[in-house]
């Protein structure tokens, strides 16, 4: 059993914020976002401007700068959310789930006793949805240990309250969970991110991507019920849930294909919503020839996205035709 870390001013600071009432916290988040827009006082505005070009290029200025603005404030108010959920119990944030849309998908996946794989990006506030999940089927996931010893326990306490099975980021981590699936048993996977080592090139807003596939694995291999899941903050001081359906394509697919699914299914999310994703992920350095595009003036690195863009398209292009000669031979 893991001891708890000794008691730091960091944990007596996170203990005092996760103890703020949820308004207090909204409140503090949207101050401080005001002042970051308004001074510019951080690189995440560029940082997010850069990513929103890259993926939405067809937004104009005023519109970018619109959702750029509002991407600061969402995602701060996300992270001052995160630390008054992990400090609340489990009952007070059930409680905070006002709606739920789509409940019959998870209900009908749940029935079926195949396992579930609930698809998570990094959109809107996530951490919400643990408890109520929790509810209703146990939960294997992937848990990184905070590199602060006083965060970590923070986060584990809040982790192991919800009565989930925290298995670690490696090869011993993938194997519990499917063994939790083929169990009837769910998982919660954040797929878009940038894997440390590796990861297939799986196009992302029409940029291929250093990507994971343990998503599509998971669920092809143990055909297990895939569904899209986010949560949005609204204005009664409580969240909305969404369940979404994915493309069931995504059975029928090999790993590359089916990643590449899931990564439309959050870009059409993210079409929806273009202010509650965290834009602030550096993810577009995941491609060889992008590693530094965040450094860069801004015209060179929409060179440099360009360039691969078009290479990309090309290739797809170059398959397509490929594909409709064998048809017709």
């Amino acid at each position: 059993m893991t001891q708890p870390a000794p008691t730091t001013s960091l944990s007596r600071l996170l203990h005092f914020v996760s103890r703020q009432p949820l308004s207090v916290a909204r409140i503090f988040a949207k101050s401080l976002a005001f002042l970051v827009n308004r001074l510019r006082l951080s690189k995440t505005s560029q940082t997010i401007e850069l990513n929103l070009q890259i993926a939405l290029p067809e937004l104009d200025v005023q519109q970018r700068k619109l959702v750029t603005q509002q991407a600061i404030r969402n995602e701060l108010t996300s992270y001052f959310e995160f630390f008054h959920i992990w400090g609340s119990s489990n009952q007070k944030n059930i409680q905070r789930i006002h709606q739920v849309h789509g409940l019959d998908l998870l209900q009908e996946a749940l029935a079926k006793q195949k396992g579930v794989v609930l698809i998570v990006p990094h959109f809107g506030t996530w951490e919400i949805m643990n408890a109520w999940i929790a509810q209703f089927t146990p939960m294997t996931i992937m848990y990184k240990p905070v590199k602060n010893p006083a965060a970590d326990d923070f986060v584990r306490q809040a982790r192991s309250r919800e009565q989930a099975n925290l298995v670690p980021t490696d090869e011993s981590g993938v194997r519990q969970i499917f063994k939790a699936l083929k169990q009837g048993g769910t998982t919660v996977i954040l797929p878009d991110h940038t894997p440390n080592v590796g990861g297939e090139m799986i196009p992302f807003f029409g940029i291929p991507l250093e990507s994971s596939n343990l998503s599509a694995k998971l669920i092809q291999k143990t055909k297990a019920s895939a569904l899209l899941l986010y949560a949005l903050r609204n204005e009664n001081q409580g969240f909305d849930v969404h369940i979404e359906a994915i493309d069931e394509q995504i059975y029928e697919s090999h790993a590359n294909a089916g990643t590449a699914i899931i990564h439309r299914e959050i870009e059409d999310l993210i079409r929806r919503y273009p202010a509650h994703y965290h834009w602030s992920y550096k993810r577009y350095k995941a491609h060889p020839d992008l590693r530094g595009v965040y450094h860069k003036p801004v015209h060179e690195a929409l060179a440099d996205v360009q360039a691969v863009r078009m290479r990309a398209q090309t290739q797809v292009n170059a398959a397509a035709t490929t594909s409709v000669a064998d048809t017709a031979v």
